[in-house]
C-alpha cells in the first residue's frame, strides 16, 4: 500500500471531542477517554458503543443518519463528561459554587433539586429563545422599523435572520470562551484536533510530531453547527417557509431542522474525506470558528489526547503504550521521614 493511500485510509477513521481535563477519541463501536489528576497521573477508561446506524439500516439512510448521528452525539457526550468528571475525582453530588451551596444550606435537598431542576428548564428555554426565536423576532422588527420609512428588506429577510442567529453564536462563543475552565477545554479541543491531523498524516504520533500540526479540523462539532446556521439561510428561504405569521414560521422552521441537520451531516462528512479546493473553500467559516473553540494545546495536553487515541485503537497500537504513559504519571510515594540520634526528625 502507498503511503498516499495509507493516509487516506486513515482520513475519518477516528474522531473525538474534549472533555474535562481530558479528551475522547472514538474509532468504530470504542472510544476511550484520557483524563490527568490535579496530582498529574493519568486515567484511562475504555467503553463500547455501537450506533443506532450501524443496528438498524433503515438510520443509515442520507439525512436520516445525520439526525440520529446528532442526537447520539449529544447522548454521548452527556454520558463522557459525566465519566471524565469521575475520572479526575470531580463529586458531581456536590454543589460547585457558593450560591448553589447557600441554595442547599437554606432550603435542603429536595428543594435545592427543585430549584435546580427549574433553572436547567429555564437554560433551555433561553438558549431556544436566542438562537431560534430571537432572530426572526428582531428580523420582523427591522422590517417593520424599515417600513415606517418607506422601505422593506423584502427577499433579504431570511439573510438577515441569519445574520442575526450567526452573530449572536459568535457572541455567545466568544463570551463563554472567557471563562478560565473552558478556555482549558478549549486547549484539549485542539490538542484532539492536532493528534487526529498528526495520525491523518501518518507521522509517529509524539506530543511535539502533533505540535506542529494544525489546530482545525473539517469534521468538527463547530464547523458542523456553523454548517448547519448556512444551510438553514438557503432553506429557510423556500417559498413555503412564509413570513405572513410568525408563529407558523416558526413551526415550519422546527419542522425542516431534522432536514438541515441531514445535510449539514452529510458535508461535514464528506468534507472530512476530501480535501481539495472545493471542500476547503466550503468548509472555511466552520474552519474560521475553531479560532474560538480551539486553543493552543501544551504538550502535555498532546499527550492525553494521543493517549486516548492509541487507546482506542487496539488494532493499531499496542496497549503497552498506553500503560507506559499511565505508570509514568503515577506521582512518586512519599518518602518517609527518618529519625536522626539526637531525636529530630529529618526528611530521607
Amino acid at each position: 500500500m502507498s503511503k498516499n493511500c495509507e493516509q487516506n485510509c486513515r482520513l475519518g477513521k477516528v474522531g473525538g471531542e474534549a472533555v474535562l481535563e481530558g479528551v475522547m477519541m472514538r474509532c468504530g463501536d470504542r472510544y476511550s477517554i484520557a483524563t490527568r489528576k490535579e496530582d498529574g497521573s493519568v486515567v484511562v477508561t475504555d467503553h463500547t458503543y455501537t450506533s443506532l446506524r450501524k443496528r438498524n439500516k433503515f438510520f443509515n439512510i442520507p439525512i436520516i443518519r445525520g439526525v440520529v448521528a446528532l442526537i447520539e452525539s449529544f447522548k454521548l457526550s452527556f454520558k463522557v463528561l459525566e465519566t471524565s468528571a469521575e475520572s479526575i475525582g470531580m463529586d458531581l453530588d456536590e454543589p460547585e459554587t457558593k450560591f448553589e451551596k447557600w441554595l442547599l444550606d437554606k432550603f435542603g435537598d429536595k428543594i435545592f433539586n427543585v430549584i435546580m431542576g427549574i433553572a436547567g428548564v429555564l437554560g433551555v428555554v433561553l438558549a431556544v429563545g436566542l438562537f431560534f426565536l430571537l432572530p426572526t423576532a428582531a428580523t420582523k422588527g427591522v422590517d417593520y422599523l424599515l417600513s415606517l420609512a418607506g422601505l422593506s428588506l423584502g427577499w433579504a429577510k431570511t439573510l438577515c435572520e441569519g445574520i442575526i442567529r450567526i452573530a449572536i453564536f459568535v457572541c455567545y462563543m466568544a463570551l463563554v470562551s472567557l471563562m478560565p475552565d473552558i478556555r482549558r477545554t478549549f486547549e484539549y479541543h485542539g490538542a484532539e484536533h492536532k493528534t487526529i491531523a498528526c495520525y491523518e498524516a501518518g507521522e509517529e504520533l509524539t506530543p511535539e510530531n502533533a505540535k506542529k500540526h494544525t489546530r482545525f479540523h473539517a469534521r468538527c462539532g463547530t464547523s458542523f453547527i456553523f454548517v448547519m446556521l448556512i444551510l438553514s439561510v438557503l432553506i429557510f428561504s423556500l417559498p413555503f417557509v412564509s413570513w405572513d405569521n410568525i408563529w407558523l414560521r416558526y413551526i415550519t422552521k422546527l419542522l425542516l431542522m431534522p432536514i438541515v441537520c441531514g445535510l449539514g451531516f452529510e458535508f461535514i462528512q464528506f468534507a472530512g474525506k476530501h480535501d481539495n479546493v472545493v471542500t476547503r473553500a466550503l468548509s472555511a467559516p466552520g474552519l474560521l470558528m475553531q479560532r474560538i473553540s480551539t486553543r493552543e494545546p501544551d504538550l502535555k495536553q498532546l499527550e492525553i489526547a494521543i493517549t486516548a487515541l492509541k487507546a482506542s485503537m487496539p488494532d493499531e497500537f499496542d496497549r503497552s503504550e498506553v500503560d507506559a504513559v499511565i505508570e509514568a504519571s503515577k506521582p512518586a510515594p512519599e518518602t518517609p521521614a527518618e529519625e536522626t540520634e539526637g531525636g529530630e526528625v529529618a526528611e530521607a
